[in-house]
């Protein structure tokens, strides 16, 4: 198995949103870093925090 790099997640993450999927943030620290990258890149996500990770779930469309 191989280890991904924090910023390879990140990208796959972002990739899909912007598909129109759902993401799924396992720690705190990958919540900030695609909260952050979500707001640079101005993509709308309902944020889902559970006790175990955040679910990034993409507002209608983020055209």
């Amino acid at each position: 198995m191989d280890i991904l790099s924090r910023k390879k997640m990140l990208n796959e993450k972002v990739e899909r949103i912007k598909r129109g999927y759902s993401a799924y943030a396992e720690s705190a620290e990958m919540a900030n870093l695609l909260k952050k990258e979500l707001g640079i890149q101005k993509l709308k996500v309902y944020e889902d925090i559970t006790e175990f990770g955040s679910w990034f779930i993409p507002e209608a469309t983020n055209e």
